[in-house]
């Protein structure tokens, strides 16, 4: 079943090709792969990252306010026909805690409500809901399609609770040209190292017996944002792509 609305943490750590495999292999006994990993295998993401010509969006968003909020065009293949399904989603930040707003749709109908207004003729409440939010946040920002990322993932859930996931990403891809999903997978790879960007997505506390495991590997969370990288990278801001200890 797709999930619509989120609201949880997400804590994020860089780990090491070595971590990872170490780390797969216990989440392996206590969780299972999600609903997109196929036979135990990972699977691609490609995100359209919305924002305003003089990048208002990303820029405010570094600076860590007690709200923020960002708009991407999400989806799990390359669309290869208006009929392919996409997701429109709104993601928040209050006071640490994540809310994200996905409405579904066709490339076709986002493509229309994005680029000419025309507002698609959804069939559930909740994502009719979903679209007047997205809708009240395109008029406050004047947006277009800035920076396309894309990276590989391979993710985990808990048993009992569908609340907790586990998730890694690498091969992280970004662009500022052809900013399109029909363009194809290619760009600049993000972080300059082989580390993958672990995260764990929560509502509540992280289990004791993950929480062990991350302390005695000395894996510390730190704060990334692949957009938020992506705009330091491009603009030569003051930050290299690795994890410092403790952040």
């Amino acid at each position: 079943m797709i999930t619509k609305t989120f609201k949880r943490y997400e804590i994020k750590y860089f780990v090491t090709p070595e971590q990872f495999i170490t780390i797969k292999a216990a989440l392996e006994k206590k969780m299972v792969p999600d609903e997109f990993c196929k036979n135990g295998g990972s699977y691609m993401i490609y995100n359209l990252y919305f924002d305003t010509e003089n990048d208002e969006i990303i820029r405010r968003s570094l600076d860590k306010p007690y709200f923020k909020e960002k708009l991407r065009l999400r989806s799990y293949t390359m669309p290869t026909s208006g009929e392919d399904i996409v997701f429109l989603e709104l993601k928040k930040k209050i006071g640490g805690i994540v809310a994200k707003r996905r409405a579904i749709m066709s490339f076709t109908q986002a493509s229309d409500f994005l680029e000419k207004g025309v507002e698609p003729e959804l069939k559930t409440y909740q994502d009719k809901q979903v679209l007047a939010e997205i809708s009240s946040f395109l008029k406050q920002h004047q947006v277009k399609p800035k920076v396309f990322i894309s990276y590989e993932r391979v993710a985990y859930t808990d048993k009992d609770d569908p609340d907790f996931r586990v998730s890694f990403d690498s091969n992280i891809l970004t662009r500022r040209n052809d900013v399109s999903l029909t363009k194809g997978d290619y760009g600049s790879e993000l972080l300059d190292s082989d580390a993958l960007l672990m995260e764990i997505k929560c509502g509540g506390t992280i289990p004791f017996w993950l929480c062990r495991m991350l302390s005695d590997m000395k894996i510390y969370k730190t704060n990334f944002s692949k957009y938020g990288a992506e705009y330091k990278k491009q603009f030569d801001c003051p930050w290299n792509g690795k994890k410092t200890a403790g952040e």
